[in-house]
């Protein structure tokens, strides 16, 4: 298969085939139980966590693996060949459970919530989406208003990644902390992060949802009723919640877009698989020119988003501008994962209908690929904004 080894070093393609060996040996073998029991095996996580997943993109001096993010996607898309919930667990855990604590973290709170977070031996969450706020920020009615040294928070999430597990630590959540005039004269909503510790009495996880695909994925409703934490727990500067949020939005795109490559990847693996054992009428299937065909535009999918997703990844680890290359990667990476996991479907005729089959289970998770992290409309918007385009 064609691959992109010349925009790796050695230690990316070694960290690279660790992870792809992992997932092969223990990931995969359990994929079709978990999903079926629809809970996360808590013992891969550990194992994960052992392995340096969570600490990849971290300096050595905090506890992390002192990689790059380049290495932290190539973790997420090896993952993702084989379950796409695995790969989300890592990607959201490091993205939106870590980034915010080491980003905007006063020392305190490091010294707190990072030594476990790293390990592997904790989770975080991050409660931004509402039922009328996510890309939209102006919807957002959670409020915390302070009593004294104390924050009181009221109000609810959806769909928040990571947030019921036996070893999530604490939820960020984006909250309303007051308003303030733009230069404009509007009046806007002045929006925080606060840390939440699990556990905190008035911080209610709702059942978990009965999703689509993305079954062993831990995801929750979050109700948050006369919460109070101290003041402290203050995550960054005051009314920066969501300014500070959407950097880490912009970097969890190109790990997504990993994630949706890995996805397009395995289906594409198992499809050509397929091809070659399956003999109808004296040959096997991927003799015939539609499914050669088939199978090479799959390849043309997943090179094409990988590339994408590796060239919005070094900008942002060299320092330069990556927001649009980034929703390039998120839109690419989607629409491969999706199409591919179609085609690979068909091949397999009627076993590709069957949910103990891998491609029945990536048809299934794929979807959401286009909707997490910044639906394709959103990211069609960044795109068209990049080029000048305002409508």
């Amino acid at each position: 298969m064609i691959e992109a080894d010349v925009l790796l070093d050695d230690e990316q393609r070694k960290l690279s085939q660790v992870v792809r060996d992992f997932a092969d040996s223990v990931v995969a073998p359990a994929a079709y139980r978990y999903d079926t029991e629809r809970r996360l095996p808590m013992e891969i996580i550990a194992q994960m966590g052992e392995l340096g997943l969570f600490g990849l993109p971290f300096p050595r001096d905090v506890g992390g693996q002192g990689k790059d993010y380049v290495s932290l996607c190539l973790a997420v898309e090896a993952l993702a060949r084989v379950d796409q919930s695995i790969a989300v667990t890592l990607e959201a855990g490091v993205g939106l459970g870590i980034v915010p604590i080491y980003r905007h973290g006063s020392r305190e709170q490091q010294e707190r919530w990072l030594p476990d977070l790293l390990a592997g031996r904790a989770l975080a969450a991050f409660g931004l989406t509402e039922a009328d706020a996510g890309s939209d920020a102006g919807g957002t009615r959670t409020t915390a208003r302070l009593e004294g040294d104390e924050w009181v928070i009221d109000g609810s999430k959806q769909f928040i990644t990571n947030s019921g597990t036996p070893i999530t630590s604490l939820v960020t959540v984006t909250a309303v902390t007051g308003e303030h005039a733009s230069q404009d004269g509007e009046v806007r909503k002045e929006l925080s992060s606060i840390i939440v510790p699990s556990g905190t009495p008035g911080l209610e996880v709702g059942p978990s949802y009965d999703k689509v695909g993305w079954h062993t994925s831990d995801t929750h409703p979050l109700t948050l009723t006369d919460v109070r934490v101290p003041e402290g727990n203050l995550l960054g500067e005051r009314g920066r919640g969501y300014a500070n949020f959407l950097r880490a939005l912009d970097e969890g795109r190109i790990a997504f877009a990993a994630l949706a490559t890995g996805a397009a990847q395995g289906c594409l693996e198992e499809a050509l698989r397929y091809a070659r054992e399956r003999v109808v009428f004296g040959r096997s299937i991927g003799e015939n020119q539609h499914v050669a065909f088939t199978l090479a535009r799959m390849q043309a999918r997943v090179h094409t988003a990988r590339l994408a997703w590796l060239d919005a990844a070094h900008k942002l680890v060299a320092g330069k501008p990556f927001k649009a290359e980034a929703s390039v990667a998120k839109l690419v990476g989607g629409e491969a994962a999706m199409a591919n996991a179609r085609d690979a479907s068909q091949i397999f005729g009627g076993y590709g209908f069957l949910n103990e089959n891998a491609v029945a289970r990536h048809y299934r998770d794929a979807k959401v690929l286009e909707v997490g992290e910044g639906t394709t409309e959103v990211q069609l918007m960044v795109i068209a904004r990049s080029l000048g385009l305002d409508g």
